[in-house]
């Protein structure tokens, strides 16, 4: 399948922004079952300085804003051939070890909650209790758009019942990594049954399993990702995979306008 995509970022700010800097982790990369056809970003308001491999084989860009920018856009477009692979997506690639996918992290930091839901996935096989475990998070943690906070650890979302991709995916590398499992979070792109227009990049996790490789599971969908999504950077949690981190002096009173479309080409 070959998937048209377009992501635009645009801030607009009420006073200058004296300096800025942020790092961009939107571009999506070739391997066994995806292969990138056409990849560009464009930016008004700043440059891109330069662009390097992070330790977990993302592209970044690093951004620095025009001095005394009040508006900055960022437009990230191209063309992706995915293969359909059941959501395996293969051996291990990049500079960090493996065991470093079994370190906990603050958003994904196990306790009573996540213990109880790693020991109730049932399944004669590890790649069977994954599978139960997948659908065990989206019946503990109802999808409500809004629901939670960028900062809300795994016990935060199964405390409140409720949450968005970024929660399922840390509850459930939180338990895979409790059962011993290397495992790790996945931001990019979905495309939707309903509709093309969406306005936040979607996101998964993935548990590196022997015999297979990494494998992707989606908790708030139900299935291991298909031809339909697009991989574009990896991490411990959320806070490795971000599309955006940055940091900026000035530019107060920011609006925030996000504009993805995604659709079949």
């Amino acid at each position: 399948m070959r998937l048209k995509i377009r992501h635009s970022t645009q801030y607009v700010f009420d006073t200058p922004v004296s300096y800025g800097l942020q790092q961009i982790r939107k571009t999506p990369k070739s391997s066994h079952q995806q292969e990138v056809l056409t990849w560009t970003t464009e930016v008004e308001g700043g440059r891109i300085e330069l662009s390097f491999e992070d330790h977990h084989n993302n592209t970044v860009d690093l951004l620095s804003f025009e001095k005394n920018a009040t508006k900055l856009v960022v437009i990230s477009s191209g063309e992706i051939e995915i293969t359909e692979t059941q959501g395996i997506v293969g051996r291990h690639i990049g500079l960090a070890p493996l065991w470093l996918y079994r370190q906990v992290t603050p958003r994904t930091k196990p306790g009573p909650a996540v213990r109880a839901l790693a020991r109730g996935a049932q399944g004669d096989t590890e790649i069977e209790r994954l599978h139960a475990l997948m659908r065990v998070v989206s019946e503990e943690v109802g999808y409500e758009v809004g629901a939670s906070r960028p900062d809300w650890s795994a016990e935060d979302a199964l405390s409140a019942g409720r949450g968005v991709c970024q929660d399922h995916a840390h509850v459930f590398i939180a338990c895979a990594r409790d059962l011993g499992l290397p495992a790790r979070y996945v931001s990019g792109y979905l495309m939707l049954d309903d509709r093309v227009q969406q306005d936040a990049m979607h996101a998964w996790a993935e548990v590196h399993l022997d015999g297979l490789g990494w494998v992707g599971f989606d908790p708030s969908n139900g299935i291991s990702p298909d031809a339909r999504y697009v991989r574009v950077a990896t991490g411990l949690d959320y806070g490795e995979a971000a599309p955006v981190i940055g940091t900026q002096i000035g530019g107060v009173g920011e609006v925030l306008d996000v504009s993805i479309e995604v659709a079949q080409q």
